[in-house]
């Protein structure tokens, strides 16, 4: 449970001839919040916040960023602590119970954990219901919702039945998005095993032959990807996860809210930047072809954009970042492999970090800028890209469910609106109106 306030402080708004107090919430490290809960219940008055950039619309101990010093904190600690050391089911308890597991709960978590990932026969029927050239988000969406049919045993009413759901999605989410990409690439399906671990497993299953050869998994691919689990695991509460948050505050089942996370990923200004990174490399060819390609970003009149560069939070090199583009070169060099994308991209950051024109608007690579190139070089068509996203990205969403529900009781979100349209008018009759 998520406790009200570390320090607690007063203000005055003043509107008008109308002195309002309210209270300031103080948070872990220092920032205020104006508590405005009860402003236009008192007063009648809203306020205006398209975005939400300025609102907070919960109190959580899981994530903290500050984007101005580029620092990312899962429960406090810092992402590169995590992604050097630790390890995406260790990342996943962390989220889910606040610490870092014993040795012994970790061995427990991903013996559970793998032994749940193969799904029901059934579900893969619905997968065959669907177009071959079927998007793998529509049908990696589909199936999590369908997962609440087969599990109807589950008592979300109670914290154990809350953290069993938890664990089920960790661990089927991997086997259905390998799932999704070997039904797009008509190929037979692949099931998991209990001898491997969790990113091995995934591994497997998307690129293991179906002639029953043995797949080794290569062990630089296999800790870059669950780097990469790593760092998209929780992200504080972007749209994706405001909107599992939203859809649970209405007490619908948490594998519905989950599914209506993965659809708010899907979009191209979230989830789906990095695939519109590797596009914005292809467009621009070689590295002889950077300059101009920048000028036509400076250009207010043309369409070009810097895909990959500067974040709506951070205002810094994003933490994130840095550790993929380690990863790119470890991950092309352990699989031998010559990227003219990753040429590109270094030259790229390397004349925009330099540039006046995007270090005065605060424009650094964010995680999307090399995430592309390195799932390109582990074999993943670019159609999966948002998919791995939410899978990794699936421990934080039933994490922040999870604490919502733990702390209830809920509050149904109800955004207010500031309204522009007509007032009050008389109906004609269709044969009256000019």
């Amino acid at each position: 449970m998520v406790s009200e306030s570390h320090q607690q402080t007063n203000a005055k708004l003043v509107i008008g001839d109308q002195t309002i107090d309210l209270k300031v919430l103080i948070d872990a490290f220092g920032r205020p919040a104006v508590d405005i809960r009860n402003l236009f219940a008192s007063t009648g008055i809203m306020t205006f916040d398209p975005g939400y950039t300025s609102t907070a619309s919960c109190q959580s101990t899981i994530t903290y960023i500050d984007g101005s010093k580029g620092i990312l904190l899962y429960r406090g600690y810092p992402i590169e602590q995590l992604a050097a050391r630790g390890s995406y089911l260790e990342t996943a308890y962390l989220l889910l119970h606040g610490e870092l597991p014993t040795a012994a709960q970790l061995a427990q978590f991903q013996a559970d954990t793998v032994s749940r990932m193969p799904v029901h026969e059934q579900m893969i029927e619905i997968l065959r219901r669907y177009k071959r050239d079927t998007h793998p988000m529509v049908l990696i969406e589909s199936l999590v919702t369908a997962l609440g049919a087969f599990d109807t045993d589950c008592d979300v009413s109670t914290t154990v039945g809350r953290t069993r759901v938890a664990v089920n999605l960790i661990a089927k989410i991997p086997t259905i998005t390998a799932l999704a990409l070997r039904y797009i690439q008509g190929r037979p399906f692949v099931y998991p095993r209990e001898d491997l671990g969790y990113t091995e497993n995934f591994l497997r299953m998307c690129f293991a032959s179906s002639d029953g050869a043995a797949y080794a998994v290569n062990p630089v691919v296999a800790g870059a990807l669950d780097r990469i689990f790593i760092l998209h695991a929780d992200h504080e509460q972007n749209a994706s996860t405001s909107t599992v948050r939203l859809a649970g505050s209405t007490g619908v089942e948490p594998y519905a809210a989950i599914s209506a996370g993965i659809v708010a990923l899907w979009g191209p200004a979230h989830g789906g930047a990095n695939e519109a990174v590797l596009a914005m490399l292809q467009r621009i060819g070689s590295r002889d072809a950077i300059g101009t390609f920048l000028e036509q970003v400076k250009d207010k009149g043309s369409n070009e954009r810097l895909m990959g560069f500067g974040h709506r939070v951070y205002k810094n090199y994003d933490p994130r970042a840095k550790i993929i583009r380690e990863d790119s070169e470890k991950v092309l060099a352990g699989l031998a492999v010559q990227s003219p994308h990753l040429e590109v991209a270094r030259e790229l950051e390397r004349i925009a970090l330099e540039d006046p024109y995007f270090i005065s608007r605060q424009l650094y690579p964010n995680v999307d800028f090399y995430s592309g190139i390195t799932l390109t070089a582990m074999g993943f068509p670019t159609q999966m890209f948002t998919p791995l996203f939410a899978l990794a990205r699936t421990s934080g969403w039933i994490a922040q469910w999870k604490e919502m529900v733990d702390g209830g009781p809920l509050t149904i979100g109800r955004p207010r609106q500031h309204y522009v349209g007509s007032t009050a008018r008389d109906y004609q009759p269709v044969g009256e109106r000019g």
